[in-house]
């Protein structure tokens, strides 16, 4: 009789042996997926999200003038033109500054942070009208380069009130619905409420 019990009482515990052991397997392989499934998540959401940019072109009119001195500042003379500048510029962002990382418990991509945009590239053309120069102060080929690089400082102050600014911005929003969209694709959510969104394109995340 005892070994009837013996054999019984080893048999329950062998089986509460295997089951503590299959839990404990099932348990790790399930922690290990999700673990996969988040680097795999954060892995696509780098690799979509691509540089975002808005292009604007601008045709501005720039008025150049040099003058240059001779004799102790009794002769003076001067260069100048008239200027049309044709430019695209591009704003964008860099996204290596977008910070998110997984909470696996939760099943949760957290996105802590959505860099601010800026000025990716500015390209000019310039077309010379009215050119003017000087007894001893005339346009040289090295006049281009200086004059491009002035072309671009005029562009860049022109950005803030061109609006292109808040469109990249709107951009933005487009890109954390796309980010929220590969999230649900394998069942997991976004959680974005780290970041500063406008009110009104709050009203379009939540559409």
């Amino acid at each position: 009789m005892d070994s009837i019990v013996e054999v019984f009482m080893g048999l329950i515990l062998g089986a509460i042996s295997m089951y503590w052991m299959f839990s404990l397997f099932r348990k790790k392989k399930s922690k290990e997926l999700t673990e996969h499934q988040s680097t795999v998540l954060l892995e696509k959401i780098k690799s979509v999200c691509k540089l975002i940019s808005v292009e604007g072109d601008f045709a501005e009119i720039y008025k150049y003038e040099n003058t240059k001195e001779r004799f102790m500042s009794l002769v003076s003379s001067k260069k100048k033109a008239l200027i049309v500048i044709n430019a695209k510029a591009q704003i964008g962002y860099d996204l290596q500054k977008i910070f998110m990382h997984a909470d696996n418990e939760k099943k949760k991509i957290i996105l802590s942070n959505f860099p601010e945009p800026q000025v990716i590239s500015i390209e000019p053309e310039l077309e010379f009208y009215d050119i003017q120069n000087g007894i001893f102060n005339s346009f040289t080929p090295n006049d281009l380069t200086s004059l491009n690089k002035e072309a671009k400082k005029h562009i860049l102050e022109k950005i803030p009130e061109s609006g292109l600014m808040d469109t990249a911005k709107r951009e933005a929003v487009e890109a954390v619905l796309i980010i929220e969209k590969i999230v649900e694709t394998i069942g997991w959510k976004l959680d974005y409420t780290a970041l500063e969104i406008p009110e009104k394109q709050k009203k379009l995340l939540n559409q």
